[in-house]
């Protein structure tokens, strides 16, 4: 963990190299009418075949039972304590997509999603609408006027967007408007302590503004807002583990949590495709790469179980190209799962594998739940991984006289 007290001692800088590649929502859970999960359906030959030559193990992203959003999931993959270091995704988003915060901003993550006649949700992500769709929108809700403070809107990608609000007095301490279910309307953001006051009237007056000027259409037609938050003091990824760190994700909120983490964010474009080519480009000026694939979550929140094996399955095409760079070792883990069959984040433990010259095989034939829990790692807290990697690679000395 990034705690340790004695971390400035037993990490040492090397020349060897480590990618984290952090698969969103790579847990699973079992089909009812198969008994088996997603990563059993999927043909994934390459990570199959890594998984024999790796040590395995399942993680535990917070604690047992304890469902995780990506940030304190991401978050733990690091070395941060999730629970000490919770970060709202509001800050994320915004740094992501290269918002300026200042001291005293307060950052929430909007979504566009679709209500029917009665005012109750029928979409919490309005079919995810694309950017060029929803673009112009944000660009309507920018003009919204809250009297006493400066409200800007900002696009993020396809549904999301980022709701800034700046002025004196303002709190991360309210309540979001997600209720995380369908046919009920969306929620009233509520002040958690006095001081939040202002805040939680602010995104009340955006979201009735929001509410006149999109109520008239079929979907996109209203708003959602969570995750307010305040920029966060973190202890140097980089600095910590003696690392010169970089981060690698098409999406606007992973490279928000790289930014606050003080890993170094390298453009990307907009798939996969992209962000392996920029590794490849990139490799030799970094020592630590961080590698993000968003599509198996979005396929498990979509609760589509089809998708999410369609997706592993794309994914697996990419690591023999990732193996040819030779890391010294090669993580491959998942925030926390997203199990299509409650078509959201789950608890369920996360596959985990560490590839490097010290892993020659302990049995594990599949990558995939069932497999590797019978790995020699275990089942661990994701809080353990990254010292797990750092000895892999040769970077960390020994502890104690």
């Amino acid at each position: 963990m990034i705690d340790f007290p004695h971390i400035a001692e037993i990490c040492s800088p090397t020349p060897s190299k480590v990618v984290m590649l952090v698969v969103d929502g790579l847990g699973g859970a079992p089909n009812p009418e198969t008994g088996r999960s997603e990563l059993e359906v999927a043909r994934m030959p390459n990570l199959d075949r890594l998984a024999s030559r790796s040590a395995c193990g399942l993680t535990t992203p917070v604690l047992p039972g304890i469902t995780p959003g990506s940030g304190p999931g991401h978050l733990s993959l690091f070395g941060y304590d999730p629970v000490k270091y919770l970060i709202g995704r509001g800050v994320l988003e915004a740094l992501g997509i290269d918002v300026e915060l200042q001291d005293g901003d307060v950052a929430a993550r909007g979504n566009f999603c679709t209500l029917d006649a009665h005012g109750k949700l029928v979409d919490r992500r309005a079919g995810r609408i694309r950017s060029q769709e929803s673009i112009p929108l944000c660009e309507k809700l920018d003009q919204i006027d809250v009297p006493g403070l400066e409200v800007r809107i900002f696009p993020v990608q396809d549904y999301r967007f980022v709701a800034l609000f700046r002025g004196q007095g303002l709190s991360e301490d309210v309540t979001e408007t997600d209720p995380q279910i369908l046919d009920v309307p969306p929620r009233r953001v509520d002040a958690l302590n006095p001081g939040a006051e202002k805040t939680a009237a602010a995104a009340n007056a955006l979201i009735e503004g929001a509410r006149e000027i999109l109520g008239g259409r079929e979907k996109a037609n209203m708003v959602m807002l969570r995750g307010f938050s305040q920029m966060p003091e973190l202890p140097s990824f980089g600095q910590s583990y003696r690392l010169n760190p970089a981060a690698i994700a098409a999406y606007p909120m992973y490279r928000g949590l790289a930014k606050v983490a003080g890993m170094t964010v390298i453009p990307t474009g907009h798939d996969f495709k992209a962000e392996v080519e920029t590794l490849q480009q990139h490799y030799q000026e970094h020592d630590f790469f961080y590698l993000h694939y968003k599509p198996a979550d979005a396929a498990g929140e979509d609760g589509n179980f089809d998708a999410k094996v369609q997706a592993l399955e794309a994914l697996d095409e990419f690591i023999p190209s990732i193996l040819d760079l030779n890391p010294d070792a090669l993580v491959v883990a998942g925030d926390h799962a997203t199990p299509s069959i409650l078509a959201g984040h789950g608890w369920q433990p996360v596959p985990l594998l560490i590839h490097s010259k010290l892993t020659l095989g302990e049995g594990v034939e599949a990558f995939n739940e069932r497999a590797c829990a019978t790995g020699s790692i275990g089942r661990i807290p994701a809080t353990q991984v990254m010292f797990l990697a750092l000895a892999h690679a040769g970077k960390l000395i020994k502890f104690g006289p």
